[in-house]
């Protein structure tokens, strides 16, 4: 009895301490109390009911909240999302990250960062390159053949071979020079295994490489290694080496008659790989479990400093360059948060880091909405308001599950209960009802929403950097394509859709003309903007 007794003592502490604080912010007393209803923070009843996992990750003690209706709770809901996407706020929002991106192009080490990639494909690259795509899990190779703009549409890039192999745990533990050893192997397995293409005894087969993890670039064919992390060992005895010559070694050894010649992110790749076809690209932007963006902008708008140590001649050269902005850094202090966002980042290893992407990232975007649901049971009676053990652990609702959810327009919603069931079924209490199934839905719709109009007013905020570097008005702005890919953007209903509307408003409400600024699929965006990414170089030198 002792226990339960100190508990609920702790319980009303933290409640009365609640409001107290509340209080001391010129809150009224109503809005203190609706707002420790509704928070998942404020309230930490520990030792009350294990089941909740409450007091470990900022979420209420089932119980321990004061109840109210589901319609209710959706409205505060609602109105806790929706003004965020208002096209005033967006346009403060907008102006505030163009703000951080000029100081950030003075001497931020960690973002907007000028590539060594400073010319766009003139459109006449052809011929037949080798493209190699390392990511986390796969490595892909591909021979692919430019022909130049004067091609039919959707023509300009035939990919003649291709081949992906899986990185799993065993490939990750190679050593050094075993991991590039393996790569070698694999790009031989394919150009063996080619039915047309290059001819081995010709000239050397240039060569682009998109590599996905930490570099300190040095040239546009070098880089020195840095730990890769996800759990590979290639970097082990070789930090500081470099990228390029490792490769290269590796594949002379094979006897490869190949020659690396560019070394790109996945932001740049995605750019060049739509500026081959179409001459009006300038942006790329990259949404899935993370987001990114690069753009191409004047070299002479950045300090100095941001270059680093480059060859004379390339300064000579480069008069635009392409930036890897790491768009998700951006936003602190300006970004529209709720109750639900300031509980994900409470419990964040890193909560300042990459401020943007916790809001409208794929390894986010379900986690907010577990937060919300979580209030959701605790107060409004959802599931009975009972949680189900499969949603108490953070990150356990998926941004996928949300995603077939909203896809599922039926009256019944039968899909979407199908596929929550399956994936959260609770045998402590009633299975999901059609109210239950919707609430889910809506919750996810303002998250998803909310999340679409950040990302374009962090698209316009980077369209209207560059009207202002480039001295161009708004209203004599032409027409600009983004190229784009992700899983979120790609795959989550009616997400590209929500933001090519409001960059839409946003750049009608700049005086530009709607459309002026269009978001477009940029298919294999990795393996093409590596074989142009090595095109350039190898026709360019």
């Amino acid at each position: 009895m002792q226990p339960f007794i100190a508990a609920m003592s702790k319980v009303r502490q933290a409640f009365f301490a609640a409001i107290v604080r509340s209080l001391l912010r010129t809150k009224s007393l109503l809005k203190a109390i609706l707002n420790i209803w509704i928070s998942p923070s404020i309230i930490k009843a520990q030792n009350v009911d294990a089941n909740t996992n409450g007091g470990t990750n900022g979420e209420a003690s089932h119980g321990s909240t004061k109840k109210i209706g589901l319609n209710e709770f959706l409205q505060i809901v609602e109105r806790a999302f929706r003004p965020s996407s208002s096209r005033k706020r967006l346009v403060e929002l907008s102006e505030g990250m163009r703000k951080q991106f000029w100081e950030s192009m003075e001497d931020n080490p960690l973002c907007m960062l000028p590539s060594y990639n400073h010319q766009l494909p003139m459109g006449d690259e052809r011929g037949t390159f080798l493209a190699l795509d390392v990511g986390g899990s796969t490595f892909r190779v591909a021979l692919i053949e430019l022909s130049g703009r004067g091609a039919e549409t959707g023509q300009e890039a035939r990919i003649l071979k291709r081949a992906t192999f899986k990185i799993n745990n065993g490939v990750k533990q190679l050593k050094g020079v075993l991991f590039f050893d393996w790569m070698a192997e694999r790009i031989e397995e394919t150009l063996l295994g080619q039915s047309e293409g290059h001819d081995m005894s010709e000239a050397p087969l240039s060569m682009g490489l998109a590599w996905s993890f930490p570099i300190e670039q040095t040239s546009l064919r070098s880089g020195l290694l840095q730990g890769m992390g996800k759990g590979f060992l290639a970097a082990h005895g070789l930090l500081g080496q470099d990228l390029g010559d490792l490769i290269q070694a590796s594949c002379s050894r094979r006897g490869l008659n190949v020659h690396l010649n560019a070394i790109v992110n996945d932001s740049s790749a995605t750019l060049l790989s739509k500026a081959y076809a179409d001459p009006t690209t300038r942006f790329a932007l990259i949404l899935g479990t993370g987001v990114n963006a690069a753009i191409h902008l004047p070299v002479h708008i950045f300090a100095p400093p941001k270059f680093g140590v480059r060859p004379d001649e390339w300064h000579r050269c480069a008069k635009h360059v392409i930036v890897n902005t790491e768009l998700s850094m951006f936003g602190t202090g300006i970004l529209p948060s709720t109750i639900w966002d300031d509980a994900l980042r409470a419990a964040h290893s890193k909560p300042t880091f990459q401020p943007l992407e916790h809001f409208v990232s794929g390894g986010y975007l379900g986690e907010i909405v577990r937060l919300v649901l979580i209030d959701g049971i605790q107060t409004a009676g959802l599931f009975g308001g009972v949680i189900p053990p499969s949603l108490v652990q953070p990150y356990s609702l998926e941004t996928e599950t949300i995603s077939y959810m909203e896809s599922d327009h039926t009256p019944d919603l039968f899909k979407a209960t199908e596929i929550f069931a399956s994936r959260h079924l609770s045998s402590l209490g009633p299975p999901p009802c059609p109210a239950d199934i919707l609430a889910i839905r809506t919750i996810a719709s303002h998250v998803s929403v909310r999340a679409a109009s950040l990302v374009a007013a962090g698209v316009h905020a980077l369209w209207s950097l560059r009207n202002e570097a480039e001295n161009i008005s708004p209203a004599s702005s032409s027409h600009t394509l983004v190229a784009y890919n992700g899983s979120v953007l790609e795959n989550y209903p009616g997400f590209k859709t929500h933001c090519q509307t409001f960059l839409d408003g946003l750049v009608e409400a700049s005086g530009g003309s709607k459309g002026v600024v269009e978001l477009v699929f940029a298919e294999e965006s990795s393996l093409l903007g590596a074989a142009v990414a090595g095109a350039v170089a190898a026709l360019g030198s």
